[in-house]
């Protein structure tokens, strides 16, 4: 998706001119425990002088790489205190499963770190996630922020404790001269910003033939629809009635994809939702002579077509440049009509 997909981002807390210019033991859930999608409970917002925790709970990254997110969170007035993950280093993740559990383990029972910032995705958080006790994190909320395989904290705390997280770029996405960086690119960067210190957002998207026109209100759930599916029957399954779904996800085959959404139906994930939303998906290039024969649209429209809630396509979310932070587990406003798609927090 390009930036003429993209028509608008706006804030009614504006951003500082200062900021623009800166360089860069498993817990158990009974059903009694299960909250209500509509009972959802956001954590404190942050304000300066709180602590942002950086951690890297799935793949492997180095200090000097998540030194320009360090950078800028400071200037936004942030304490950051990086775990022992970063730089450390098991094959492909982040430190062994007990390293990267006891990391975001700490992190989630501290009391002075407000906010817990996962440095990367790529892939480990499946292994960990029954490791973690969340005791201490369901009496004290935090914000958890990430995307991709960071979708598995996502479901598993906004399904079994219907706590609010932030779904958005990580360490990784933050440009290393704040100068130099895109438009588009600080723009999501700084959605994180405003997300975290509750500023309401709206997002917009131009509109798609696909579109299904209808207004809403619903929480917000949804993620990396490969995850959703490897989690689908697990602890840390999403639920998805009377909830606002939205999905992105990045380098698979359109018969995957199909396949994947077949799962969201079969499963019941799409019967009863408010609404969908249908961020970026980027595709592998088919084999020739293999070809599948069928678009993202066609494939998700075939899915849906005996459900009459409002659906969007090309939405600024997902692994692309235009992937805005939103705050997944909190009520919003889906409205679709002739002039294109907007999401606003409420």
């Amino acid at each position: 998706m390009n930036r003429k997909h993209f028509l608008s981002f706006a804030i009614t807390a504006g951003v500082s001119a200062s900021a623009s210019k800166v360089l860069g033991n498993a817990s158990v859930v009974s059903k009694a425990e299960v909250p209500e999608l509509a009972k959802s409970k956001i954590p404190p917002y942050l304000k300066p002088g709180d602590t942002i925790g950086i951690t890297s709970p799935a793949s492997y990254i180095s200090l000097l790489d998540i030194q320009p997110s360090v950078q800028l969170m400071q200037s936004w007035g942030f304490k950051v205190e990086i775990g022992k993950t970063i730089g450390t280093r098991d094959f492909s993740l982040g430190g062994t499963d007990l390293e990267r559990a006891a990391d975001l383990q700490r992190m989630l029972d501290d009391p002075n770190i407000k906010a817990i910032m996962c440095a990367r995705g790529g892939y480990g958080l499946v292994r960990i996630i029954d490791k973690l006790d969340f005791t201490k994190f369901k009496a004290n909320p935090k914000w958890i922020i990430g995307f991709s395989d960071i979708t598995v904290l996502h479901t598993h705390i906004n399904s079994n404790y219907g706590i609010a997280t932030i779904h958005s770029k990580m360490c990784n996405s933050f440009p290393n001269d704040w100068l130099l960086a895109k438009p588009m690119q600080i723009e999501t960067i700084l959605s994180i910003r405003q997300v975290l210190t509750g500023a309401d957002v709206k997002y917009t998207a131009a509109p798609v033939s696909y579109n299904r026109a209808g207004k809403v209100e619903g929480i917000l759930v949804g993620g990396n629809l490969s995850l959703i599916e490897t989690l689908a029957g697990s602890n840390s399954d999403l639920k998805t009635d009377d909830a606002i779904l939205f999905v992105e996800d990045t380098h698979e085959e359109l018969y995957s994809i199909d396949r994947m959404f077949w799962n969201l139906k079969r499963s019941g994930k799409l019967d009863k939702l408010k609404g969908l939303i249908i961020g970026g998906f980027s595709l592998k290039e088919e084999t020739p002579g293999e070809e599948f024969g069928r678009t993202v649209y066609e494939i998700v429209a075939e899915k849906i077509k005996e459900y009459d809630y409002p659906v969007c396509f090309d939405f600024p979310v997902g692994h692309q440049i235009n992937n805005f932070a939103l705050k997944c587990g909190t009520k919003h406003i889906l409205n679709i009509d002739v002039n294109g798609s907007s999401l606003v927090s409420i």
